[in-house]
């Protein structure tokens, strides 16, 4: 059972990751591979949109993904995307990243490999990790402007989903921890953490939603 606590802590941390951009037009999206085919979904309705004339889908696979997208999450995207409607030559694919910051530079070097001229970004990523990939893009380069989207939907509406709300409260956590260790490493820019926030995320902590936590002095993932 997860706690009334547990769940109003999860909001609180759910709240703090959603970036708050107006979604504009810009010069490419980049889909953030993972677990969630929803992120290729979503980037295939910003394209239809006029949002962005070109996608790149970047990742590998992970232990959460091997079994579930076995030729990589990026070319699972791809082909999501393709059934979606949006033309194949309109998607490049990225399929060695296996963290954020290899998705970002990995990204960009394919970009500037395919001459592509950049100014904007359009970042695509889980709800619950929009303000985790803009830190780490506004790090890795800095040059352009970011634009944060995610799906539109509640925590609710994301748990109800996934199918799992242990996972989606361990991944929460997560990010959160990530959000506050990884400036110091130099993976991504400084966010301010409310207090309210550093709470919750400790609480959370606490009850034991830790599957997703990692060392202090780990390397980026």
């Amino acid at each position: 059972m997860i706690s009334a606590q547990a769940w109003v802590d999860a909001q609180q941390l759910w709240d703090f990751q959603q970036m708050g951009h107006e979604v504009r037009p810009c010069s490419v999206a980049i889909g953030l591979g993972s677990h969630d085919l929803g992120v290729a979904d979503t980037t295939a309705e910003l394209y239809h949109r006029g949002m962005a004339p070109l996608i790149v889908f970047t990742g590998a696979t992970s232990p959460t993904t091997r079994d579930r997208m076995p030729r990589g999450e990026a070319e699972h995207y791809r082909e999501r995307a393709v059934e979606l409607g949006v033309p194949a030559e309109a998607i490049l694919v990225e399929p060695h990243a296996r963290n954020t910051g290899e998705n970002i530079r990995f990204s960009r070097a394919l970009l500037e490999e395919q001459r592509v001229p950049v100014s904007s970004v359009l970042l695509v990523s889980k709800p619950y990790e929009e303000r985790r990939a803009y830190a780490t893009a506004c790090k890795l380069w800095p040059k352009v402007e970011w634009v944060s989207a995610s799906a539109r939907m509640s925590l609710t509406e994301y748990v109800d989903s996934i199918q799992d709300a242990h996972l989606v409260i361990d991944m929460l956590v997560g990010a959160q921890q990530r959000l506050m260790i990884y400036p110091r490493q130099g993976f991504m820019v400084e966010q301010h953490v409310p207090d309210d926030v550093a709470a919750a995320y400790q609480r959370l902590r606490n009850a034991g939603f830790t599957s997703r936590i990692v060392p202090d002095t780990v390397s980026q993932g």
